[in-house]
């Protein structure tokens, strides 16, 4: 598409923001694969409809504030990227666009806003957020309409804290030696899955590092269009990871995406080469465990029925990271598993990152036909490697009177194959530690 866009004038992204316009050829290969367009049934809602958008206000045609609302909600779920015969990386023109031109907020949106970014990129805060939370949450009626979404995902349980050590050694020979992103949200939410990580690494003979430095990786900022906030946490993560690990895994989709951009992020900064090195050692865990031969240290049931089980892709592992295969054939690997294929299963389930809170009635109409495809399948387990998918699928099936157990692919492969139970795998983990800490 041509475009007059003077990348001198538009920021530091403007080259990157420009040759994403450029590639785009305005076929519309991209608009049964979208959300938004699917819900909305507006071209300004679609990838190439935004993409025209965003080149009118870069070209100054346009003011921003013309514009916003359909900015706003598109999900980021890339899952044009993946549709696009020409190839557009879309990601490159979405999250620089709103780094570069910030929306005009309500007084309530902007508090809600900060409160989001005062406290989920940051455990401690997030955990006492939550307790805070189910105290008022009887009282959520009398907040504002911007806060009510926030309110409603409370969770009725908050997991004790799990403290994680900075090493965790291989059982048997060392193949290789990793360092783990220990996550935000996930790390209040959902513990567990840092816990069967590591579990299932280390039984595969990986030695897990836990860089006691790092912090979030700044995905849920950069998505957002706060990239001073992304830049800060990510350049923390910079100095804290080290270079003489053969990989950094992730265990969230939306983190391992987050920090393979960290590249573009530091664009045309002092930062932008280590930046980019790291991001190339970025690895979701269900490609690292092919690559340790998990599927041959799977002690198989004798006998039993088959347990159906559906795989859902969380968009920014399969459109971000490009990994879908991986998951599936790790699962597939276990006998008496049936593996089953949610129907329209490239739309996004509506999570991503904060969207249920800041659209709460697109998210909210995404999510509740994610979980009626979900139970479409009759499967037992839903399995998926993002903790927003899991806490958006999960309450929708709940409201749907659905049974069905969600859970994140680690946790699944350990209860399912290498430990039936929590209590063993804590036990392994605290030997592990003292171990590592000098206690033997």
């Amino acid at each position: 598409m041509k475009h007059s866009i003077n990348v001198e004038n538009n920021g530091p992204f403007a080259e990157h923001m420009a040759k994403a316009v450029e590639t785009c050829v305005h076929c519309g290969f991209c608009l049964p694969t979208c959300p938004t367009y699917q819900e909305l049934g507006q071209e300004a809602d679609s990838p190439r409809g935004r993409i025209v958008l965003m080149k009118q206000v870069l070209e100054g045609h346009l003011e921003s504030s013309e514009v916003e609302t359909h900015i706003d909600q598109c999900l980021g779920c890339l899952a044009c990227e993946t549709a696009c015969p020409s190839g557009v990386q879309y990601r490159d023109l979405i999250s620089p666009y709103r780094a570069t031109y910030s929306k005009k907020k309500s007084f309530f949106e902007w508090v809600r806003d900060k409160i989001v970014a005062m406290t989920i990129p940051y455990p401690g805060r997030f955990r006492w957020a939550l307790r805070l939370g189910k105290l008022t949450k009887p009282l959520s009626f009398l907040a504002p309409s911007a806060f009510k979404p926030m309110t409603e995902l409370i969770p009725d349980k908050i997991p004790p804290t799990e403290k994680l050590k900075s090493k965790y050694l291989a059982t048997g020979t060392r193949k290789m030696r990793v360092a783990m992103l220990s996550g935000c949200a996930q790390q209040v939410l959902a513990p567990e899955i840092n816990r069967y990580t590591i579990e299932l690494l280390t039984h595969c003979g990986a030695e897990v590092l836990i860089p006691e430095k790092q912090g979030c990786c700044g995905a849920l900022s950069w998505h957002n269009g706060n990239a001073n906030q992304a830049k800060h946490l990510a350049e923390r993560n910079l100095t804290a990871f080290p270079d003489d690990v053969d990989w950094i895994v992730t265990n969230a989709a939306g983190c391992g995406s987050g920090m393979q951009e960290y590249g573009l992020i530091f664009s045309g900064t002092k930062h932008a080469e280590r930046a980019e090195r790291l991001s190339k050692k970025v690895i979701d865990v269900s490609v690292l465990l092919e690559k340790l031969q998990f599927e041959k240290r799977i002690s198989q049931p004798d006998s039993g029925a088959s347990v159906k089980v559906a795989y859902h892709d969380a968009c920014h592992l399969s459109n971000g990271q490009n990994v879908t295969s991986q998951p599936r054939r790790l699962l597939k690997a276990i006998a008496n598993l049936e593996l089953v294929e949610i129907p329209n299963s490239e739309i996004c389930c509506g999570s991503a990152g904060t969207y249920n809170i800041d659209q709460p009635m697109i998210a909210g109409g995404l999510g509740k036909k994610k979980a009626a495809a979900v139970i479409s399948t009759d499967a037992k387990y839903l399995v998926t490697g993002n903790i927003g998918c899991i806490v958006q699928i999960r309450n929708h099936l709940k409201a749907l009177g659905s049974d069905i157990k969600v859970l994140h692919l680690v946790e699944f492969l350990a209860k399912h194959v290498v430990s039936t139970d929590e209590d063993t795998v804590r036990k392994k983990l605290s030997e592990t530690v003292e171990i590592c800490s000098g206690k033997n």
